[in-house]
């Protein structure tokens, strides 16, 4: 019952100081997700004619990269097998057309940036602007209505218009997105939880294009922002993330010069020098989102390789592993509040104290139940609608454990000089979809978080 009142008083809260935020810097990842709902009988039967002994190879270590048909198909038994959600860049021509004659589902906004616009802009009213590298008729069609921008030059002076009015009609950057429920079954495998793999097959996003009315206007735009988001670091290699790297540095010293809190949404990076090129930039972030599969992977990059295996072991993950991961993360880089959202609970890990933490957590849950539930969320009166989705009873003797081992109360402690931020989530037993929840939490917690300390 507390947890009831926490939620209703976090929404309240933040529902009417949301239009405080002031305007958000969101770059640089947006594409066109194209969703693909598994069918156990077709995935089997494509297994088998793949070559049954190959593709099993890798449900048990993802490649790097996607060169095969029997890559792709053991990434998504790797995330059937584990119920975790994966991405990988597809680099081999035939695996793309391969994907394309599979087919898909249905169409909709992808990239973290486009869905990330289309929640703070199209549903919270908080104005955006998006870097969109390709933008094309669908790309655009795809925006809602709503304080969502991008930049436009036009004899030589920025001009900020909805993607609509770009005028545009540039190459379309297609994800290939399978989604598989909990219980999905093929062979010996079954899915512990709904979740989904990803396969990139364009060559903007993942390589982390950036448009010249970006590169050139970013100092003029960033004069006009209060907060700045960034994402799509996952798909770039050794071989090509020094350059982009080199403009996102530049980017986040004029955002630091500026005082703009930037925050990085983490997500699955294969390439370790990249995940370490991260590390070394995060110390440029005030914030950064991320998952256990993604802290496993930075524990590992810095040698924690005990704790990375914790992370992975349980179901729900240690809480106590989660914040000894976060504070090694913390120290190591200086970063001033590391998010880690999971299935059933989040944290945050904060240098600053304050119950606005726990609370823009909590709103976050709370968007992220009404886009389970409903499938999209059109308006934030749509988000008071999870209202009545159950707390996950699971989380109960994670907050325990969290209560046993730091002295937790109402969601709130202090661990070696920080604040430790704890909600237990809303589950939605059959989930319309998983696609883009993890960018509603992020966005989400990290705009309430500022909604309510500047209301």
């Amino acid at each position: 019952m507390m947890w009831d009142g926490l939620y209703a008083s976090a929404f309240e809260k933040i529902n009417e100081r949301i239009g405080n935020t002031g305007r958000v810097l969101l770059a640089y990842n947006t594409n066109i997700d194209a969703i693909k709902y598994l069918n156990s009988g077709d995935l089997k039967d494509r297994i088998e004619k793949a070559g049954k002994e190959e593709v099993l190879r890798y449900s048990n270590e993802l490649p790097e990269k996607i060169r095969s048909v029997q890559q792709l198909l053991g990434s998504i038994l790797w995330s059937v097998k584990r119920g975790k959600a994966a991405e990988l860049f597809v680099e081999s021509c035939p695996v793309r057309f391969y994907m394309k004659r599979w087919g898909w589902n249905e169409l909709r906004m992808g990239g973290q940036v486009g869905i990330m616009a289309n929640l703070l802009g199209g549903v919270y009213g908080v104005p955006v602007i998006a870097h969109v590298p390709q933008i094309s008729r669908l790309q655009a069609g795809l925006f809602k209505d709503g304080s969502i921008y991008v930049p436009k030059i036009e004899n030589g002076q920025l001009r900020l218009v909805h993607p609509k009015e770009f005028n545009a009609d540039e190459e379309s950057c297609i994800h290939f997105i399978y989604e598989f429920s909990r219980g999905f079954r093929v062979f010996d495998f079954k899915a512990p939880r709904e979740n989904r793999f990803i396969g990139s097959a364009d060559d903007y996003t993942t390589t982390l294009f950036i448009r010249d009315e970006f590169r050139k206007s970013f100092e003029e735009i960033a004069r006009s922002v209060n907060l700045a988001i960034v994402s799509g670091l996952q798909a770039l290699t050794k071989d090509n993330y020094r350059e982009p790297f080199e403009t996102i540095r530049g980017h986040l010293e004029v955002l630091n010069d500026r005082n703009v809190p930037a925050h990085l949404e983490f997500a699955f990076t294969p390439d370790e020098t990249v995940r370490k090129a991260i590390l070394d930039l995060l110390g440029n972030f005030w914030s950064v989102g991320l998952n256990e599969v993604e802290l496993a992977s930075i524990m590992e990059a810095i040698g924690e390789k005990c704790l990375a295996e914790k992370l992975l072991t349980n179901d729900p993950v240690d809480p106590v592993a989660v914040t000894e991961a976060m504070l090694k993360l913390a120290e190591k880089t200086g970063v001033r509040r590391i998010h880690f959202h999971t299935y059933g609970y989040y944290l945050a890990l904060t240098d600053y104290k304050g119950e606005f933490v726990r609370d823009a957590l909590l709103f976050a849950a709370l968007a992220a139940a009404a886009k389970a539930k409903l499938g999209d969320v059109r308006s934030i009166d749509d988000i008071a609608k999870a209202m009545d989705v159950p707390v996950n009873e699971k989380a109960k003797p994670v907050e325990e454990a969290l209560a046993r081992e730091y002295g937790m109360e109402k969601g709130l402690t202090e661990v070696d000089g920080y604040q430790l931020a704890f909600v237990p989530t809303k589950i939605v037993e059959k989930p319309k979809s998983t696609v883009g929840i993890g960018d509603t939490i992020s966005s989400s917690a990290f705009v309430g978080e500022f909604a309510l300390k500047n209301g």
